[in-house]
């Protein structure tokens, strides 16, 4: 896993700091498993622009990836590494000994034609999915379910990874990404193993138009605009707009804005940092 600087032949390739794609093995998606996407560009069902910097975009396909890892106890075998459009982490094509395909979220080091399964009494190795109560503690997880068959929710992207650090009764405490620890039900399922593709966040990608490319429209900066369009904007020559705030008025730079009575409050252990 590296990356790799361009020779600044163009203006665009100066910066660029491009992916190996070292882990990569095809180019092809399994096709039974790829689905259409309709692109919305930002707009709802009347036509009217809801989210704003969003449209354009390459054409691409949906991989279809299996969350739940429930098939439980039926060994596959890793068929492909491949890239995925709609996520930053690779993808692993699993074939399944009675030859239902599948494609998980690929795990950190993973090979081509290496065993994975999931179940409550596989070994805690790379790409195994169990349930928390069975994972050894100090082990390193990731796409961890928040509720018990909901699928992966937690540590997803590129590079992340949790990590399970204690169990109390039905409840597990997991440090996720973030730096919270957090108690999650012990029958949650999670995959042993960080997220692959860690050198990500080390790509630069050198010029505007490969956001375009990636469906993000130029984004306005709030001071430059007029005041009735937000409320940083106005003033004479270049302001700095004051107090930095949403659109809508909601204060940034530290303002909290989770609720103090939220449900979900009591299963926090220790604030993320």
């Amino acid at each position: 896993m590296s990356v790799r600087k361009l020779k600044p032949i163009t203006p665009g390739q100066r910066f660029r700091i491009v992916n190996n794609f070292e882990e990569i093995t095809t180019n092809k998606p399994e096709k039974s498993l790829t689905v259409g996407i309709k692109k919305s560009g930002g707009r709802n069902n009347t036509g009217k622009m809801t989210m704003r910097y969003t449209g354009g975009g390459h054409k691409k396909k949906y991989r279809v990836i299996d969350f739940k890892r429930n098939k439980f106890d039926v060994e596959a075998t890793v068929k492909s590494v491949e890239y995925d459009p709609n996520r930053t982490a690779f993808i692993a094509l699993l074939e399944y000994t009675d030859g239902e395909k599948r494609y998980i979220v690929a795990p950190n080091g993973i090979k081509v034609d290496q065993k994975v399964v999931s179940g409550e009494s596989v070994a805690p190795e790379v790409g195994n999915a169990m349930k928390l109560k069975n994972i050894p503690l100090g082990t390193v997880i990731s796409c961890v379910e928040m509720r018990p068959g909901q699928g992966a929710i937690l540590a997803r992207s590129a590079g992340s990874s949790a990590q399970l650090t204690s169990r109390d009764g039905k409840y597990a405490i997991i440090k996720l990404p973030s730096g919270e620890s957090r108690m999650i039900l012990v029958e949650c399922m999670a995959m042993i193993g960080s997220v692959s593709n860690s050198d990500h966040q080390l790509t630069v990608s050198g010029k505007a138009g490969r956001s375009r490319w990636l469906g993000r429209r130029p984004r306005t900066r709030a001071v430059v605009m007029n005041p009735v369009d937000h409320p940083m904007g106005g003033g004479e020559g270049r302001s700095s707009g004051g107090h930095p705030r949403s659109r809508n008025g909601m204060p940034a730079k530290g303002y909290k804005t989770r609720k103090k009575n939220k449900v979900s409050n009591r299963y926090i252990v220790s604030k993320r940092k």
